[in-house]
């Protein structure tokens, strides 16, 4: 990499609409938001020391050109949505509760579904990034077919150079069973530098006993760094043989905890994409997150100095 050219990410993943709550009861303000996106859209809002490309399939339709324009207004490389004739795109609806959110889903014609289909397509599209982001969601949306066809895209490109980075986000209600699940998602991690699991989610689906039986795992499934988040505790990490925890600032009462794993990744990203240290990054994610969570919705505009 010279110096004169910005580093370049590419996530991979769904961007759907979102209906989240905007005030009096019953009354929604929609945008657009999904979990690999959201951080992509984090990353563009650290400013122009990045390049960053979001890998995905829209539709025809009204709504799916207006996710393309808002994620060219964003900062964000629209040139690896592919258009899907006859696709739309995903819905979902945000229910807040103290500040924690459960979601409802409309998804089947997402045309993201096929955004792995076309395998030259997608090798091409990942060839020179730096960095390559993707996570469970963008595995569980696809057949089993198009599946293998983005895990071997991603090992392609990580062969070549590219750094990859894994965020397993568990969503059991997208697979066919848990198992499905479990067995791809160490399957994904088996091929990628950085892993950044939720300790909750593993707990449950894998039976861990501790964020440090998540590091473990993952560790001895391949990555060399490994970030485990744990919700208000602290954050276990390991980057090769250096190992640490870092604190997450208390947060008296949280609006909306919508997408703040997403902008704690993309912390992450950001330093090691520009040459940071990965406790450095955990650190510039936590201030993203904190500011996040006290806000309403998925994508909230970072103030300088944060």
């Amino acid at each position: 990499m010279t110096s004169s050219r910005r580093p370049r990410i590419v996530a991979i993943g769904e961007c759907m609409a979102e209906l989240s709550p905007a005030g009096p009861p019953a009354t929604y303000r929609q945008g657009f938001a999904g979990d690999s996106f959201n951080t992509a859209w984090y990353l563009a809002c650290c400013g122009a020391a990045l390049d960053v490309a979001y890998a995905s399939a829209i539709g025809e339709d009204r709504l799916s050109q207006e996710l393309r324009r808002f994620i060219r207004e964003s900062g964000v490389d629209d040139r690896l949505l592919r258009t899907i004739p006859g696709g739309t795109l995903g819905l979902y609806l945000v229910s807040l509760d103290q500040g924690e959110r459960s979601f409802t889903y409309w998804r089947g014609q997402s045309a993201a579904r096929r955004l792995a289909e076309d395998a030259d397509a997608l090798r091409a599209g990942l060839a020179g990034a730096d960095l390559i982001y993707f996570s469970g969601i963008t595995l569980a949306i696809l057949s089993p077919q198009d599946r293998a066809i983005l895990l071997d895209a991603v090992a392609v490109a990580g062969r070549a150079g590219a750094r990859v980075a894994f965020d397993p986000n568990l969503r059991p209600a997208l697979w066919h069973s848990p198992e499905e699940m479990t067995e791809t998602v160490m399957q994904a991690a088996g091929l990628v530098d950085l892993a950044l699991p939720s300790f909750e989610d593993e707990a449950r689906w894998f039976g861990d006993a501790s964020p440090a039986a998540t590091r473990a795992r993952y560790l001895t499934a391949g990555p060399c760094q490994v970030v485990v988040k744990n919700g208000a505790d602290p954050i276990l990490w390991q980057d090769g043989a250096a190992l640490g925890e870092t604190a997450v600032a208390a947060i008296a009462e949280p609006v909306d905890t919508t997408a703040a794993g997403d902008s704690l990744n993309a912390g992450v990203l950001a330093s090691l994409a520009t040459g940071g240290s990965l406790e450095a990054g955990i650190a510039l994610g936590c201030r993203f997150a904190a500011h996040v969570v006290r806000h309403r919705g998925a994508l909230v505009p970072l103030p300088d100095g944060v």
